[in-house]
């Protein structure tokens, strides 16, 4: 998930505590597990509150027992609606495919790693090929690992680092940094969970280092097409 809209919503309703519906112009956010608005007034709206929801000509609308609230997203309506009520799983999020070799660095959650290893290799220690690693990053100084990790992946794989949510103890520039500094490309940001945001990171498609054609020595070789792109960066 991670979308976000810059949108008019209207709120009012039943369980609202307002006299007459209040319009706003500001930024809808579609979480993981939370729409959340912040304009003229603020919304957080978790998904297991929400009694019902449809769309009209662009309006997607939530009721829940706060009030009801209207959204107009335009084309992007029936994707959230899409999204509220058939989320994804995490390991869908996150690009996990069957047969990828995966390693937990300092990830303590067995949810996800039965979610892991009932579609991956979850493999022990850290071997040289690995197609993901996930790093958990509570503060700064677990960043420290981001350069020693890099050289673990296959040329082709991913790194995700797993970051507190809004924490004094790591920011997004941190970790953006860190991957940078390791000679890393930053492609895409996800909310993990309701507590923590993945940052993903590959290497430079010109650095990759692919297996040498037969008869040649290893080295770096030219590349397929389509290097991933630095991500926008995120407010």
């Amino acid at each position: 998930m991670g979308d976000q809209a810059r949108c008019t919503v209207r709120f009012g309703g039943p369980g609202s505590g307002l006299e007459s519906t209040e319009q706003s112009v500001g930024s809808a956010h579609l979480e993981t597990e939370t729409l959340a608005f912040r304009g003229g007034f603020r919304l957080a709206i978790p998904f297991k509150e929400i009694s019902a929801i449809s769309v009209t000509d662009g309006w997607m609308t939530v009721t829940f027992p706060g009030g009801v609230a209207s959204f107009e997203l335009g084309a992007r309506a029936p994707r959230w609606l899409q999204a509220i009520t058939h989320p994804k799983p995490v390991i869908d999020k996150i690009g996990v495919k069957p047969g990828m070799r995966v390693a937990l660095v300092d990830v303590d959650d067995d949810k996800f790693r039965a979610q892991l290893v009932q579609r991956a290799e979850v493999v022990a220690g850290m071997p040289q090929d690995c197609d993901l690693i996930f790093l958990a990053a509570p503060e700064r100084a677990a960043l420290a690992k981001v350069a020693t990790l890099r050289h673990h992946l296959k040329p082709d794989g991913a790194l995700w680092v797993l970051r507190p949510k809004g924490s004094p103890d790591i920011s997004e520039m941190e970790v953006l940094n860190a991957g940078r500094a390791a000679g890393l490309v930053d492609t895409k940001v996800v909310a993990f969970s309701a507590a923590l945001t993945a940052e993903k990171f590959v290497i430079p498609v010109a650095l990759r280092l692919y297996p040498a054609p037969s008869g040649a020595p290893r080295g770096v070789y030219p590349a397929p097409s389509g290097a991933p792109r630095r991500r926008p960066a995120v407010s």
